[in-house]
């Protein structure tokens, strides 16, 4: 388990210390709802909190030398138990609940306290959701759990409003880009090229890392002329609907509910929202027949997305979801 790179990101510096003083205080919570968007750190602040409870040292915790440390570095502390989805599941099954709430209901095997961590948590079956619950309402002396779910997640407000709730958000865009500057690896472009990795991340840095930010950046000056030629109808549909599915389609499609994103925050003149993941809700008064067909083409894309891996028609989806942008997009 590698706990210590959560003091790499400096975005999750607040969270920490409101937990070591949580700690210190005596006054940990027993359950704890991190609410993030891919690429944040949410799973680093989950180990570095597990660490933080378990570490045994006198001074400052984690130490990462204690043996405590040492156990979940190796990823074989007894006192800590991780769920997440299995490989090429969808769920996260109630046998692996079960499992988890088992090994919780156990004494400590070094005497203090026991975490439970589910990664994915909107993963969560009913099943699973609901014998979680029990654990929930009736913890076990000195045990704490920590979920991971995105902040759209759809987790039962039985178990959600039973947890305190730390919500990660995206470092400035400026923040961003140093920090990327800072760690990316040797021969990375420079400074220009992450404002578009970054918008096409949702402002995530961990996630504009794995990104290829030259590449992502000729994505983006494609995209912006596409939608230009789109709106004035100067492009065939069908043609510009096969040239996305052979140039990385799944990108170009959560770039565009990035973009559709902005532009309904321009049409109302509100700040910029980074995390397309994010609803936006309006009053029906100010849905404007533009910003209406904006709205009914972002939930098509976000359609588009969901149903990529089922045995939907990509290439007759993709027309649909332009042909019906037209009006969106017309200027």
């Amino acid at each position: 388990m590698d706990f210590l790179s959560a003091d790499s990101l400096p975005w999750l510096q607040s969270a920490q210390t409101r937990l070591r003083a949580a700690l210190a205080a005596q006054r940990l919570p027993h359950s704890l709802l991190l609410l993030s968007a891919p690429g944040l750190g949410a799973e680093q602040l989950a180990n570095w909190i597990s660490a933080l409870i378990l570490c045994e040292s006198q001074g400052e915790r984690p130490c990462g030398v204690c043996a405590s440390c040492r156990l979940l570095k190796a990823d074989n502390h007894p006192d800590s138990h991780i769920v997440r989805l299995e490989e090429d599941a969808r769920q996260i099954k109630v046998e692996q609940v079960r499992a988890l709430i088992e090994s919780l209901a156990l004494k400590s095997y070094r005497g203090g306290y026991k975490v439970g961590v589910i990664e994915g948590a909107e993963c969560l079956n009913a099943n699973g959701a609901n014998a979680f619950l029990k654990t929930l309402e009736e913890p076990t002396q000195d045990t704490v759990l920590i979920m991971i779910a995105r902040p759209s997640h759809r987790l039962p407000a039985t178990i959600a409003s039973r947890c305190l709730r730390l919500t990660l958000k995206p470092p400035s865009a400026e923040a961003a880009a140093s920090w990327l500057r800072a760690h990316a690896p040797a021969g990375t472009a420079g400074a220009h090229s992450w404002d578009a990795a970054l918008n096409l991340a949702g402002g995530a840095p961990l996630l504009a890392l794995e990104l290829d930010a030259p590449a992502i950046a000729a994505l983006d000056a494609e995209m912006r002329e596409s939608l230009e030629q789109l709106a004035d109808g100067s492009v065939d549909v069908t043609l510009l609907a096969e040239r996305w599915l052979k140039g990385n389609a799944g990108l170009r499609i959560t770039w565009l509910e990035n973009w559709i994103t902005c532009r309904v925050h321009a049409s109302l003149g509100t700040a910029v929202s980074h995390q397309s993941a994010e609803p936006v809700r309006l009053p029906a008064a100010l849905l404007k027949a533009k910003i209406r067909a904006l709205f009914e083409l972002l939930d098509a894309a976000r359609d588009l997305r969901r149903l990529a891996s089922t045995g939907l028609n990509q290439q007759l989806a993709l027309e649909a979801l332009l042909l019906g942008g037209r009006t969106a997009l017309a200027k």
